[in-house]
C-alpha cells in the first residue's frame, strides 16, 4: 500500500532579494527530499540563493474574515511606522 507523502510549502530567496517568498507547494517523503525537489522545480535558472521548506501542517494562517480585529489595532500605534524621522543615507534595506 502506497503512503501519501506530506505537502510541503516552498520559500525561496532570490539573488537580489532580502526575504524568502512563497514559490509553491510540493509533495515529498521528508525535508531533504522536499529541498531537493524544490531546487529542481523552483530554481532551475539559478535564481535562488536559499530555500526553505516547511511541512504545510505546521503553518498556521489567519482567517480573512477576522482581518478587521486582527489588523486594526496596528492603526493606533504610529511608532510602528517610520514616518516622523529621517534615516541616514548609509542605512540600506529599511
Amino acid at each position: 500500500m502506497k503512503k501519501n507523502w506530506p505537502l510541503w510549502e516552498v520559500f525561496v530567496r532570490s539573488k537580489n532579494g532580502l526575504e524568502h517568498r512563497h514559490f509553491g507547494s510540493l509533495h515529498a517523503a521528508d525535508a531533504e527530499m522536499a529541498l531537493e525537489n524544490a531546487r529542481d522545480v523552483y530554481t532551475r535558472r539559478n535564481e535562488g540563493v536559499s530555500i526553505w521548506v516547511v511541512e504545510s501542517k505546521y503553518i498556521t494562517a489567519s482567517n480573512p474574515k477576522d482581518n478587521g480585529e486582527l489588523f486594526e489595532p496596528a492603526q493606533d500605534k504610529v511608532y510602528r511606522h517610520p514616518t516622523f524621522y529621517d534615516l541616514p543615507d548609509d542605512v540600506k534595506h529599511m
